[in-house]
């Protein structure tokens, strides 16, 4: 076992006793170690309830003959965070947790892991953490919010933030407001609808780093306890087989999770963080392979923001295994692939089926391709991203003149003061990965559009990210960023902006010879954050093209 060096052995007296120290007797020393890695906080409303989740991991490991071993990591919740300056340390904080569970399971030479994520940046980050360690490991999610109710509809936390904007245009009282802010959220779990955190829980499961059932189990169930017990016995034959998560997360693996995102219509995050996690398996994954995925997948769930339905509707319409296994039945999946219960794909969707008609048949899709599209242009030279499902038919196309913000806050104040016209093209940038730092996710403009009613005819584009709550012509990740010389930083207001989602175009309708002039009389301002965690990340993070990893 990888823990004997740290407990065998004469010259491992002090060790043992140091163990012994913590409670452990010897007989619970001599069985393999399991880190149970959870991102429990009082702070995130989709980790507040980790601590009982990582108490039935413990369980399951102690039924299975191993010996848990329970430490934290960090947790950032993205909602809280989002429209200020906390929220630039979000995308960084994948970082910290892939390094912080790098760091104590080498330390303390650990047998296998059970890593407890739910939420945005938490659940790629003990992703990268296992491909980088390459040691025995398991995933199990805390699980879905449920859906709140307000006034005999669903809602979730973006119906609170897309309600900004309709406050702010008069079509809600304050009194409204507030009953939706108490009804939207009503309890534990990652946020309802398919924002990054549920996307990343789902592809998580196609991956096959999940057992069945990790996306979408809701949180608040003992089913979703169950599950966390199975995880924790499972881990146990996973290191006396020695199955290592490099022969999971294969190629074919990526791929399969590619096309359950295009399938369910994903956050625009996953392009960032699936590249992210290949990178540490070692496994090239370049924009091209998402469209290529996505132009054989069709779209075959609409999920809030994109829909009606939300993460309790989908377990109970069969979950991912049953989109994975309508598209297994078209040959749009590979089914070789090892997973985590020590069966192949194939073999775990054997009894899948789909029990709901929101989960639509392959060949009656919403859509003939998937949910996630990569633009290209003179705008974007390395490409960008849309959520082309939540984009509106009439806004598949358009053209309009350019709004040009050097950060959000003043697009949003320009935004809910009511000063941006039908047809306009807003452009944000300097919040990409290093000029943000940190790429903030930008929901509150896209939301207060949304709330306005100009999501039906003003395009937003950005250097930023966007939350997976996002919906609306909003195209992001553009590459490469303004910070560091993109053709971005040559726009100007009124300049005529072409977006063509379905031939996969991002253009600026500006001839090469004033591109040209405007290059040689560029200032760019200064950097934001001169010292910290932040302008260490600034000065080493990639382009968001390449996953925002750091070199």
């Amino acid at each position: 076992m990888r823990s004997d060096l740290a407990k065998r052995g004469a010259q491992r007296a002090p060790h043992r006793s140091l163990f012994y120290a913590t409670g452990l007797t010897p007989e619970e020393l001599d069985r393999p170690l399991i880190g149970v890695v959870n991102s429990h906080n009082d702070l995130v409303p989709g980790h507040v309830h980790l601590d009982k989740v990582g108490q039935a991991v413990g369980a399951g490991v102690r039924i299975a003959g191993g010996t848990p071993l329970e430490f934290n990591v960090i947790g950032v919740c993205d909602g809280i965070a989002m429209g200020h300056e906390g929220m630039r340390h979000s995308l960084p904080s994948r970082e910290l947790v892939a390094d912080s569970v790098e760091v104590m399971t080498c330390a303390h030479r650990l047998d296998g892991l059970v890593l407890i994520p739910n939420c945005d940046k938490i659940v790629p980050g003990m992703l990268m953490a296992a491909a980088r360690l390459n040691i025995p490991a398991i995933f199990v999610s805390g699980g879905p919010m449920m859906a709140g109710r307000y006034r005999g509809q669903d809602v979730d936390v973006n119906t609170v933030f897309e309600a900004v904007g309709g406050f702010q245009s008069a079509g809600m009282s304050e009194e409204d407001r507030e009953e939706l802010e108490l009804a939207a959220c009503p309890g534990c779990g990652s946020c309802a609808g398919l924002f990054t955190a549920n996307t990343m829980n789902c592809l998580t499961e196609a991956l096959g780093m999940g057992l069945p059932g990790n996306g979408t189990i809701p949180a608040v169930t003992a089913a979703r306890l169950r599950l966390a017990k199975k995880a924790g016995m499972q881990i146990m034959h996973l290191v006396r087989e020695d199955v290592l998560p490099r022969d999971i997360m294969t190629e074919a693996a990526f791929d399969n999770a590619i096309a359950v995102d295009m399938a369910i219509g994903g956050s625009t995050n996953t392009v960032l963080h699936l590249p992210a996690i290949a990178h540490e398996a070692g496994i090239p994954l370049p924009l091209q392979r998402f469209n290529a995925v996505s132009g054989r997948t069709p779209y075959l769930v609409k999920l809030s923001p994109s829909g009606p339905h939300h993460m309790q509707d989908l377990d109970e319409a069969g979950g991912v295994s049953a989109v994975m296994r309508e598209l297994l039945n078209c040959d749009l999946l590979d089914g070789h692939p090892l997973t985590v219960t020590g069966k192949t794909v194939a073999e775990n969707l054997s009894r899948a089926c789909r029990l709901s008609d929101m989960i639509r048949p392959a060949d009656k899709p919403h859509r003939p391709d998937g949910g996630i599209a990569i633009l290209w242009g003179n705008l974007a030279p390395e490409g960008a991203v849309v959520k082309a499902a939540a984009v509106l038919p009439e806004m598949m196309h358009h053209q309009g003149p350019a709004r040009v913000f050097d950060d959000e806050e003043s697009a949003l104040e320009t935004i809910l003061r009511k000063d941006i016209q039908p047809g306009d093209v807003i452009v944000i940038r300097y919040e990409g990965p290093r000029g943000g730092p940190g790429m903030p996710e930008m929901l509150m403009p896209t939301s207060a559009l949304a709330g306005m009613g100009l999501d039906h005819d003003v395009a937003l584009l950005t250097d930023g990210r966007f939350s997976g709550a996002t919906r609306g012509a909003a195209i992001c990740h553009i590459s490469p960023e303004a910070a560091v010389g993109g053709p971005i930083i040559l726009v100007q207001n009124g300049d005529q902006i072409e977006l063509d989602i379905p031939n996969r175009r991002l253009t600026l309708l500006i001839p090469e010879e004033e591109l040209s002039r405007r290059q040689e009389h560029l200032e760019p301002p200064p950097a934001r954050v001169a010292e910290g965690y932040l302008a260490r990340y600034a000065a080493m993070v990639s382009s968001a093209s390449e996953g925002a990893i750091l070199k």
